[in-house]
């Protein structure tokens, strides 16, 4: 993400650790010998390029960009806010995607097999583009929590799994936002990783009644921030945080 600008110094207690016994999966997950640092070939410095031509008018509009015989079924939110660097400046262009289960907590995926059932009108993933003040914003329903198999009765709270492109094929940072209030979030093994809580709390996305639609959507802000003590916990850091 490094854009040509001064990199303020990362704080690697703000991150979670890669292994955390709590977190089963990482178990497995976690390396076992000391990372390797490769030069990146020109390819993968360079591009991919993302313009307004690479997306589609209903791309950042879950509600609708999916929908075969009407609306998907749940509360109907938006979700708003800005990709900034270190020092607070906008990071304009940049492609945002995000994915995330339907309001019954079900992902679209074959591998997913919670009884929870598939809702036909809603595709669960999306994408769009920062514009020059850094903003970005979408449409969708309110995701569902889910049970998982890391102990007995784990539920993953309600949250959007975020993904931000930089200026080169492998400046891709992976992170998830979750929801004001969710009493699931404290007991998540998995955010439980992060050891920081202030940092936590910059995963969770407060409620914004000001650009909230009457009658119609609540919304929620989420800003990320790509470097420096104040950055956003990302589950792949490695690769540029």
């Amino acid at each position: 993400m490094n854009r040509s600008r001064e990199l303020l110094p990362w704080d690697r207690a703000l991150q979670p650790p890669a292994f955390t016994p709590g977190y089963k999966t990482s178990v497995l997950r976690s390396p076992r010998q000391a990372l390797l640092s490769l030069h990146n070939s020109l390819s993968e410095v360079t591009g991919p390029v993302f313009g307004p031509d690479d997306l589609g008018p209903l791309d950042n509009d879950l509600i609708l960009n999916h929908a075969q015989t009407g609306e998907p079924i749940g509360e109907r939110i938006i979700v708003h806010g800005r990709v900034l660097d270190e020092n607070a400046r906008p990071v304009p262009h940049t492609l945002v995607e995000f994915w995330q289960a339907n309001a019954g907590g079900r992902y679209r995926h074959k591998k997913d097999t919670y009884i929870a059932p598939i809702d036909p009108n809603f595709g669960g993933c999306g994408r769009c583009l920062t514009d020059e003040n850094g903003s970005y914003f979408f449409r969708t329903v309110k995701p569902g929590p889910y049970p998982w198999r890391n102990h007995i009765n784990s539920w993953r709270p309600a949250h959007i799994h975020f993904s931000v492109f930089g200026s080169g094929f492998v400046q891709r940072l992976v992170t998830q936002m979750y929801f004001e209030g969710d009493p699931l979030i404290p007991i998540c093994p998995i955010v439980q990783t992060i050891p920081d809580k202030d940092a936590i709390d910059r995963l969770i996305a407060p409620l914004d009644l000001n650009a909230s639609i009457p009658m119609d959507m609540l919304a929620y802000q989420f800003d990320i921030v790509l470097r420096g003590s104040r950055s956003t916990p990302f589950e792949n850091r490695l690769e540029g945080n």
